[in-house]
């Protein structure tokens, strides 16, 4: 199995989007693991004990990832990443029509 092919299968494990903020990877993974603990969980105790050590992996896979992923703070990238408003300004900040929104 490749790199993207594992991040993917540990992806979907969390129940994660394709685009996830950390909070929402830490919060899926808790989410998880309360779900699964075999202390909690409805399941035979073989059953929750697995998927419990499945989830685990999985996100120990997409932390490595998170921690290795190279960061872009280019001006090209950062404007991909812009709020309404500054988008607005940066497009019609000057313009005495669309200006003074």
């Amino acid at each position: 199995m490749n790199k993207y092919q594992e991040i993917t299968q540990a992806r979907k494990l969390l129940e994660l989007p394709e685009r996830a903020t950390m909070e929402e990877i830490k919060a899926n993974y808790r989410k998880l693991i309360r779900k699964w603990h075999p202390d909690r969980c409805k399941k035979t105790k073989k059953k929750c004990t697995e998927m419990t050590a499945k989830i685990v992996a999985a996100y120990r896979i997409i932390i490595a990832y998170c921690n290795h992923y190279k960061f872009s703070f280019s001006k090209e990238e950062l404007k991909n990443h812009l709020s309404e408003e500054e988008w607005w300004l940066e497009r019609f900040g000057n313009d005495p029509v669309w200006g003074n929104r």
